[in-house]
C-alpha cells in the first residue's frame, strides 16, 4: 500500500512538471496570418487603420519582415510606426 501512494505521488508530481514545461509553449504569439507568399493582411498597410481610419494598400517597395510575415505600407512614416511598435499596429490574433 505504501508503494501504491509513492507511485501515486511521482505520478501526480511527473504530470505537474511536464504541464509546466508545455504551458510556456500556449502563451507564445500567434502566428501571422498570410497568403501563400507570406504576405501579411493581403498587402494592405496596418499603420493605415489606425492613422487614416480607412485600409491602404501598401506598397511593395515599403516592406518589413516580422513573424514571419511580410507587411507593407502606404508611407515611409507608416513603416517607421510598426517598426517602432509592431504590437499595436498588427492585427489581434494573428489576423485570423
Amino acid at each position: 500500500m505504501k508503494s501504491f501512494a509513492t507511485i501515486l505521488c511521482l505520478s501526480v508530481l511527473l504530470v505537474a512538471v511536464t504541464g509546466m514545461l508545455v504551458l510556456p509553449s500556449a502563451w507564445a504569439k500567434e502566428p501571422i496570418n498570410t497568403d501563400t507568399q507570406g504576405l501579411a493582411i493581403e498587402g494592405y498597410d496596418p499603420v493605415a487603420y489606425f492613422t487614416q481610419g480607412k485600409p491602404l494598400m501598401g506598397s511593395e517597395e515599403l516592406t518589413c519582415q516580422w513573424m514571419g510575415a511580410e507587411w507593407r505600407f502606404a508611407s515611409a512614416e507608416h513603416l517607421d510606426l510598426f517598426k517602432s511598435n509592431p504590437e499595436k499596429y498588427a492585427p489581434q490574433y494573428g489576423g485570423y
